[in-house]
């Protein structure tokens, strides 16, 4: 029984979740500089963007910007260049990282087969945009 409802589980959509402090500022990045289409709303504390067939969640917590590591990941292939490009155009600042394997060209991360730019959100969360 146990088995039979995680593969329930298993083939249910998952979604990411932000937490912030602001939820007018985030409302401003997440639909304003990054472009995200708003699909609903919980009251003055939770904001639902559609992404692709994903739903990001974007609620108000006084624990905002506690996590150290990527909250959110789009997969955009192709698009990369042209999205980093654009926001910075948005005048949105990238992170730039040290890691094994992998060598900066401006604010894109390339190695192992991959191309990756980090960012954060106006509260500081880490938000990546990647080829695959």
């Amino acid at each position: 029984m146990g088995n039979n409802m995680l593969n329930k589980l298993a083939e249910k959509s998952a979604m990411a979740t932000v937490a912030v402090r602001d939820i007018n500022m985030a409302k401003s990045f997440y639909g304003g500089t990054l472009g995200l289409k708003e699909s609903g709303a919980e009251g003055e504390d939770l904001i639902r963007y559609r992404c692709g067939d994903s739903t990001l969640l974007v609620y108000r917590s006084e624990y905002a910007a506690t996590n150290q590591a990527t909250a959110v990941t789009w997969g955009v292939g192709e698009d990369l260049e042209d999205i980093v490009h654009a926001l910075q155009g948005q005048g949105v600042a990238f992170e730039h990282y040290e890691l094994p394997g992998l060598t900066r060209k401006g604010d894109i991360h390339v190695g192992a087969g991959i191309r990756i730019a980090w960012l954060r959100d106006p509260d500081g969360n880490i938000l990546s945009i990647n080829s695959q």
